[in-house]
């Protein structure tokens, strides 16, 4: 009886603590790509958050896993703490507003989902509507939570989700969607661009993995990595980034290419080198990066090369090229993105591929923490360029 009592007043004391956001909440569906879009698209969406005032309702993760027909929706506290994240704007869970809020703030019959214009269904109509939940993963994300949307709002063409560039969009969009009258804005996709825009970069700061994450990072380093620094690397070689990297030719960006080619190309162009590096490339840039670390480092050499990647980590190939430097390849043998993510944080040096969203989440949480990071084939190679002790070798020693 006692325990029944501690527990009603456990949760009467917790739902007391939750105050309304009078200012609203907004609400999406991270339903473009995977985990590297998809935090591209959290940070854009954290920005616009914070420039209309409003509560962000952090969205599950959405994975698609082999065997699955359906997408599966991961809470986004599993994988990052939503404590930090308060210190930039307010934040909610969505398992959390969903049961603690949305009954009484956003009951079904006022459920309405938000697009720029109308979305087709999987059988060719509109319907008139934004088909909130038309495809995967819209519909498995959205019956997670068992929400049915009553209607739908259009708020294109008059307003977008860029409050950086002009100084009225944030009190355009107030203006038209008051927090009183549209307490929720539940958009059906992410309101932010891809890639992330440039003015987003620096929130990645407030993004910290949970501790499982932080300590699983912590722990493989200790136990299976040899005692002393270490280089990350991600390679991107499945097949559908090979078929991806066909689009070299007529494109001028990829991706996240703008991370090392600049927003506006003013870094560089795109190349098929920079979007699929050859073997002969990230061997050469290896030896040469752990060469810069002991001369630099003597104390605190480079041991061990540990690789992220969707398909082939190479750690054969590496291994024999790598053996007479004193230096060992290796992965990790779950396989865990999220935890391969967290491991190349904390190299003592990360080498990413350009164009991957995958690897602009590693290269934005090293710049928040101030640890180095290159590209693959970034600068590009330059010919015959002399080297000290004659020869030729690329110069691009910054590596």
């Amino acid at each position: 009886m006692y325990r029944l009592v501690g527990l009603l007043l456990a949760f009467l004391t917790f739902a007391h603590s939750i105050t309304v956001d009078e200012h609203g909440y907004i609400m999406y569906c991270p339903c473009m790509g995977r985990f590297g879009n998809q935090a591209d698209h959290f940070l854009g969406s954290f920005g616009f958050a914070k420039a209309l005032n409003r509560t962000l309702v952090l969205p599950p993760w959405v994975e698609y896993r082999k065997g699955e027909v359906r997408s599966i929706q991961v809470p986004f506290d599993t994988y990052f703490q939503v404590g930090p994240l308060q210190a930039f704007h307010r934040v909610i869970t969505m398992e959390n507003f969903m049961k603690t809020l949305a009954p009484s703030l956003w009951p079904p019959a006022e459920r309405i989902s938000f697009c720029y214009t109308e979305r087709m269904g999987l059988d060719g109509s509109t319907g008139h509507g934004c088909n909130a939940k038309s495809g995967n993963p819209f519909g498995p994300f959205w019956d997670t939570f068992e929400v049915e949307f009553a209607g739908s709002e259009f708020f294109g063409p008059k307003l977008n989700y860029d409050i950086h560039h002009g100084d009225s969009m944030a009190r355009r969009w107030s203006e038209r969607y008051p927090g009183a009258r549209w307490p929720v804005l539940a958009f059906t996709g992410a309101p932010a661009a891809f890639p992330v825009q440039q003015e987003n970069l620096l929130l990645h700061r407030y993004l910290r993995w949970s501790v499982k994450y932080e300590t699983g990072a912590k722990q493989f380093i200790r136990d299976s990595l040899p005692r002393g620094a270490f280089i990350g690397v991600h390679l991107r070689n499945g097949i559908d980034w090979v078929r991806a990297c066909e689009h070299v030719k007529e494109s001028s960006n990829l991706f996240s290419s703008p991370q090392c080619l600049g927003y506006r190309n003013e870094h560089g162009q795109l190349t098929a080198e920079l979007c699929m590096p050859g073997r002969d490339t990230i061997i050469r840039q290896l030896k040469r990066q752990i060469k810069l670390h002991r001369e630099a480092a003597p104390d605190n050499p480079i041991r061990a090369v540990f690789v992220a990647s969707d398909s082939n980590h190479m750690l054969g190939e590496l291994n024999d090229a790598l053996k007479r430097m004193d230096v060992t390849v290796v992965r990790h043998p779950d396989g865990n993105p999220h935890l391969d993510l967290a491991i190349l944080g904390r190299a003592n040096h990360f080498i990413g591929n350009c164009i991957s969203s995958y690897s602009a989440f590693v290269k934005r949480e090293r710049d928040a923490n101030g640890f180095p990071s290159s590209f693959w084939a970034f600068p590009p190679e330059k010919p015959g360029a002399k080297v000290k002790g004659g020869g030729s070798s690329p110069q691009h020693e910054e590596l």
